[in-house]
């Protein structure tokens, strides 16, 4: 997999170096072991050391590792703790990593206005934990652990979107760090404004490109009073999306509705000890009084049984829905049983609900002239699936047939008036495809909204548009 030769990596000056070892010291690290570490993510790509690593503590010291590396025009690479499934923080220009795991506090909790504020490096998990006795919670969730820094800056989803959206509607107000040095607030704390260039939206989803989150507010909810989960088999995939679009023209509030293929299915049995029937499958969750999720639960019922579905089993106590769903986020890990030691290559398109069934089952035409394994997963509330490809990572041949997949994918979820990424991002993987997707005027403006807030691109380059 040659990924790198487009890139041109640059020289750090020596002064460079100097000048972040003098003012971070034990914390500027070369050893390549870190390097390599915070050379890679989630994504099949092979690690791309920066030149050194900064482990910041503090906004004052992303503000002066951005200083030096304005001054000497040396890449800098904000990292999470590498999550990421695209290549995000892969410095494919070289330079430095900045490490802002170490910023993990919460910073405010305002409990009456369903507001959190955190440093970037605090972890998803870590958050719910500590907000927990307020009553209530965060729902962003990814799957993994993710820091919410880097969640804010890939525009992160996941299972509850459906109910509770994306990190897009769900970041209040940002701080960020821009290419000379400054600090920014870009919103206040109120619900709402109508007052100037909405830079919050413009900070989230940018990958690092543009400054470096180091303050985030998030909006929480309440705890729910009551939870039901239930799964349901359906004979066909369009059966199984035919129920979700029918129950949601209903009105019925899903929290989460997951779709699994019959792989999938098969995998996520073998790795967690399951016995669920090896059919295409709708994992459903509804949040709300006894009353509403029981009636909500009832009519999600009736119109899956109009549609085929089979054996509608409910899952009411905390033990049994933590199962489903541990089962659910760990298909990631159990996709990788298929074929052990193999490379996974995860893709991620989004399209409108109603081109979904005809997305996927064209997908899976292509995959089945493949000889390496496959299962499929997604969010079918939102149109978003992700394919999970597990390959020989010695064969050239194999990659070469994974990338002409993902590359009719995409183009396909295109046509459709679909994306290239419902919420892993762009990173390296995604650049080709947003001229198909966004157009080349598109591509010019954002082009120079990158030139305008990063002039000497230091500031992740190499990722989302290309500088030239």
């Amino acid at each position: 997999m040659d990924l790198y030769t487009r890139h041109d990596r640059r020289a750090v000056p020596d002064e460079a170096m100097q000048a972040l070892s003098s003012t971070f010291g034990s914390r500027f690290n070369t050893s390549m072991a870190v390097r390599e570490h915070h050379g890679k993510d989630e994504s099949p790509y092979p690690a791309c050391p920066p030149d050194a690593v900064v482990f910041a503590e503090s906004v004052e010291d992303v503000i002066e590792a951005v200083r030096i590396c304005s001054q000497y025009k040396v890449p800098l690479v904000p990292f999470g703790i590498g999550s990421s499934m695209e290549g995000h923080i892969h410095p494919v220009q070289g330079g430095i990593t900045l490490d802002m795991s170490g910023m993990n506090k919460v910073l405010a909790v305002n409990a009456e206005d369903f507001t959190v504020t955190v440093q970037p490096g605090v972890l998803r998990l870590q958050l719910n934990d500590e907000i927990r006795d307020t009553g209530l919670f965060f729902p962003i969730d990814p799957g993994a652990n993710a820091s919410l820094g880097g969640m804010a800056a890939t525009r992160a989803s996941g299972t509850n979107a459906v109910k509770y959206g994306t990190m897009r509607e769900n970041v209040v107000s940002l701080k960020v760090v821009t290419a000379d040095g400054s600090l920014i607030r870009t919103s206040s704390r109120a619900r709402k404004s109508s007052s100037g260039y909405d830079l919050t939206r413009l900070y989230v989803g940018s990958e690092g490109t543009l400054g470096i989150i180091v303050e985030v507010t998030v909006r929480v909810y309440p705890l729910p009073e009551a939870v039901s989960a239930a799964i349901c088999n359906f004979p066909t995939l369009q059966s199984a999306v035919d129920s979700v679009i029918q129950i949601m023209q209903a009105g019925v509030p899903v929290a989460r509705v997951e779709f699994m293929d019959d792989r999938a299915v098969r995998a996520v049995n073998s790795y967690s000890k399951l016995t669920l029937k090896e059919t295409p499958l709708l994992l459903f969750e509804f949040h709300g009084s006894p009353a509403a999720v029981e009636e909500h639960a009832q009519l999600a019922q009736e119109i899956t049984k109009d549609n085929g579905g089979m054996d509608f089993e409910w899952a009411v106590n905390p033990e049994d829905r933590s199962r489903l769903w541990t089962a659910r986020h760990k298909g990631y890990y159990a996709g990788l049983q298929m074929r052990p030691g193999a490379r996974s290559v995860s893709t991620d398109v989004c399209v409108p609900i109603s081109r979904l069934a005809d997305c996927v089952t064209q997908t899976v035409t292509d995959l089945e002239q493949m000889l390496f394994p496959f299962k499929i997963v997604g969010h079918v509330g939102d149109g978003n699936f992700h394919v999970q490809m597990l390959l020989d990572p010695d064969s050239q041949d194999e990659w070469a047939k994974s990338e002409e997949i993902n590359r009719r994918l995409v183009l396909r979820a295109i046509r459709m008036d679909g994306t290239c990424s419902g919420e892993h991002g762009v990173g390296i993987h995604k650049m080709a495809f947003l001229k198909d997707e966004h157009g080349e005027k598109a591509l010019e403006v954002m082009r120079k909204i990158k030139h305008a807030l990063d002039p000497d691109n230091i500031f992740n380059p190499g990722k989302m548009v290309s500088w030239d």
